[in-house]
């Protein structure tokens, strides 16, 4: 039962400093510290269950998306839960259509993560007051409830109501079955744990010596350095470089190149795209995907072989949902970006649902994983035999542990107040 009204909502700036150890480092991003904006939603319901959502950054940034969600608050405090779900693309559509807001996006930007990290709390609130999993309210949903919570505005020269509401009818057939083999079985992930590009050689030996022991048959690696593989350019060069150093690295038969150039370009990747049909080499790209429209382009253009999408770039559920029906008409398998902080506990629900209720296959589908700071969380990922089992604890397994905010808030956190007089000397 969905009840009481947001009374208070708080956003916190926390801060890993993983640059400190190299993780997460790649061509274009040398020293992240993974971070998070952490919105927590409180209602004045007497069962005290509160809503918490994230959305990923790198460090520095992290305070000018604080102050976008403080920008955005007044949409959601004093609004019953009951109204914002029970129009949820109507909510969505006032938090993006915001008269002065939306000059500083539209649905792009520090904006939209603050967008996501607003909603993916609301998410959170409403899954845990049904007692579910957020993918599992997503799987127990009616088609037309679903269809209710997107906004398709823009995407309509592919994707109508009547379009999606048709996919997800479709997806009922064979649904419970689905279910049962998720939870059996999981959703097969890849890692990138083993090779970030501030990793020593040594180092990414041996780490990728211990995955393929620990049972992950499939790796992710940056353009710098063998399992089922997929590399990643991660913005780094232009549309004839990628073709060039694409060509030379066809020997070595990736599955995909990840970002080969601007996740802005779509021409570009559809350039790419097409000069590496020869050499059987996929483009993925989306992790960074502004929104529904770039994706669509993208889609239309042919220049993605591989979708992948973004719990926190997107606009949450949301605008997930929309991208997710769209990969599914154009016949494009999702493969989700994950890792950073809270990613892999936010986008195991979106592809879970996708594979019971959406695509209905498996076929060229690994979701990405990243074995960091999960130990923060207080419903962490499950990984079983290099798989996503589907969480059982309510919400969208997004709430951190309190310990672990106050040490890691920036700039007063336990961990800081240690390590900036260090880094000013």
């Amino acid at each position: 039962m969905v009840r009481g009204r947001i009374s208070r909502l708080s956003v916190r700036d926390v801060r890993f400093p993983t640059s400190l150890g190299g993780h997460g480092s790649d061509a274009m991003h040398t020293d992240p510290d993974y971070s998070a904006a952490y919105v927590v939603i409180e209602t004045d319901a007497e069962d005290g269950i509160k809503g918490c959502g994230i959305t990923f950054t790198l460090g520095k940034g992290t305070e000018v998306v604080v102050c976008a969600v403080n920008a955005l608050a007044h949409h959601v405090l004093n609004k019953d839960l009951k109204d914002i779900v029970g129009d949820f693309r109507g909510f969505y559509r006032q938090l993006t259509s915001d008269g002065q807001l939306r000059w500083i996006g539209p649905e792009k930007g520090v904006v939209h993560l603050a967008t996501a990290a607003v909603l993916n709390a609301v998410w959170d609130l409403w899954a845990k007051q049904e007692g579910k999993p957020v993918w599992k309210l997503l799987v127990d949903m009616d088609p037309r409830t679903l269809v209710s919570c997107i906004d398709f505005r823009y995407i309509t020269d592919v994707l109508t109501e009547e379009d999606a509401l048709e996919i997800l009818q479709k997806g009922q057939v064979g649904k419970k079955e689905r279910e049962k083999q998720m939870l059996a079985q999981g959703y097969p992930a890849y890692t990138t744990s083993c090779a970030w590009l501030g990793y020593s050689d040594d180092t990414l030996k041996q780490l990728c010596a211990q995955a393929l022991k620990d049972g992950w048959t499939r790796a992710d690696l940056p353009v710098k350095s063998l399992f089922l593989q997929m590399m990643d350019a991660n913005q780094r060069w232009d549309v004839p470089e990628a073709v060039e150093w694409m060509s030379k690295l066809a020997k070595f038969k990736p599955l995909w190149i990840e970002e080969p150039t601007s996740p802005d370009d779509i021409l570009g990747h559809a350039t790419i795209s097409r000069a590496l049909v020869p050499f059987g080499i996929g483009i993925a790209t989306g992790e960074q995907c502004h929104n529904r429209v770039i994706f669509k382009q993208l889609l239309q253009a042919k220049a993605l072989q591989f979708l992948q999408i973004d719990s926190c770039r997107l606009g949450s559920v949301n605008e997930n949902l929309s991208v997710l029906l769209m990969a599914k008409k154009f016949e494009i398998p999702v493969c989700p970006h994950a890792g950073g902080v809270g990613l892999c506990e936010l986008v195991q629900h979106l592809i879970i649902f996708d594979y019971i209720s959406v695509s209905a296959s498996l076929e060229n589908r690994v979701c990405e994983y990243v074995d960091h700071l999960h130990e923060h969380f207080k419903y962490p990922v499950m990984i079983q035999q290099a798989s996503y089992m589907p969480p059982k604890d309510p919400g969208y397994s997004t709430e951190m542990k309190e310990e672990s905010v106050k040490k890691h808030q920036y700039p007063d956190g336990e961990v800081w107040k240690k390590l900036l007089p260090a880094q000013e000397n």
